[in-house]
């Protein structure tokens, strides 16, 4: 980390700057931030205070939602950590049980003391919810009728005249029921945090629909291409999905959601534009057909993974058509999760028309 130049990060819209020191953890050796909180564009008009601090007659509280699964990490290895977030911001910090949803509570004799630990809190649990697997993304259902009987004679023909070639076989092909494109991940570890993703995307359904004017997107499926360098070790192959009369609507909705969760402290963004891919092929769906890749960088948890040869299914499938529809829809999909179509179960959805 540049030293003139740290790593900002945001928590619920809040802009903080991040200064690496190290620490005691819950059960192994992590890294513990300290931050300061930057000159965010929201705090020229109004004071920086976002947390509700509630006077009381022993001083002044604040209670914050923080999902259970993230409480070792306030606790610390033996209680290290919250004695010394208490210790040095001179508060007592309350935390429920394990496994009991609810609210940390932080007293305190001062104002400006609580706000100090709660701050701290909020990024420490920030910092170890970056390290938390995703529970649910944002996605384009691409598993119509027609796209998936385009997608299982692709399958049938790559077996066929390409089953020979290294690390091909049919455990790698996606679930044609679950074909979809990925707009972005989400970490969402309560039934409230779940809550607040679906009803952000409700907030977003007016600019989708000022984008699509209010009508389904005339969608093609079709060609495919690979997420790495070298054709002959491929981890990722997806099909290319495009709008039908060149428009970039799709790409614009994408972009405009990542934006919106970004803003939020909902998501993390990868990179400037969404890489729009429908996967049909995974090495990793090899040990666990309902894996899912964190984003498209092409072969994360290399360890874990068998590539295989593309070279003769990109040169016999390139142009590969799969189908056309009109996607009308963008959900909040739960990660190792199947509804009642075969799609993946939803925490929510909005509609372009």
């Amino acid at each position: 980390m540049e030293i003139l130049r740290p790593a900002l990060i945001n928590i619920h819209g809040r802009i903080y700057r991040k200064n690496a020191v190290q620490e005691e953890s819950y059960e192994e050796e992590e890294d513990d931030y300290s931050y300061s909180e930057a000159d965010a564009e929201q705090c020229l008009d109004e004071p920086c205070d976002a947390h509700d601090i509630q006077q009381t007659e022993k001083g002044f509280r604040c209670a914050i939602d923080v999902p259970s699964v993230l409480y070792k990490y306030i606790i610390g290895k033996k209680g290290e950590t919250r004695k010394r977030l208490e210790s040095e911001t001179k508060t007592s910090i309350s935390i429920p049980k394990q496994g009991v949803e609810g609210q940390i509570v932080v007293t305190g004799a001062h104002r400006a003391a609580v706000a100090s630990a709660v701050t701290r809190v909020e990024v420490l649990i920030d910092s170890f919810r970056r390290k938390q697997p995703f529970t649910h993304f944002l996605s384009f259902a691409l598993n119509p009728p027609q796209v998936q009987e385009g997608f299982l004679s692709f399958r049938e023909q790559v077996l066929e005249h390409c089953g020979q070639d290294s690390g091909v076989d049919v455990s790698i092909f996606q679930n044609p029921a679950k074909l979809h494109l990925t707009i972005g991940t989400l970490v969402l570890l309560s039934q409230q945090e779940v809550t607040r993703a679906d009803e952000l995307l409700q907030q977003c359904q007016t600019v989708i629909r000022d984008i699509t004017e209010a009508k389904p997107l005339p969608v093609e499926v079709r060609g495919i291409e690979y997420m790495n360098d070298d054709p002959s070790a491929v981890d990722v192959l997806y099909a290319k999905v495009a709008v039908r009369g060149g428009s970039d609507k799709l790409q614009q909705i994408a972009d405009r959601l990542v934006e919106c969760f970004v803003s939020a402290g909902l998501m993390e963004r990868e990179r400037d534009r969404v890489k729009l891919h429908g996967t049909v092929m995974n090495t990793l769906f090899r040990k666990d057909p309902s894996a899912e890749d964190r984003g498209a960088s092409g072969r994360p948890n290399v360890k874990d993974r068998e590539a295989f040869n593309a070279r003769n299914i990109l040169q016999m499938f390139g142009e590969v058509y799969f189908g056309a529809f009109e996607l009308n829809s963008v959900q909040i999909s739960q990660r190792f999760s199947t509804d009642s179509t075969g799609y993946y179960s939803s925490a929510g959805h909005v509609t372009f028309s």
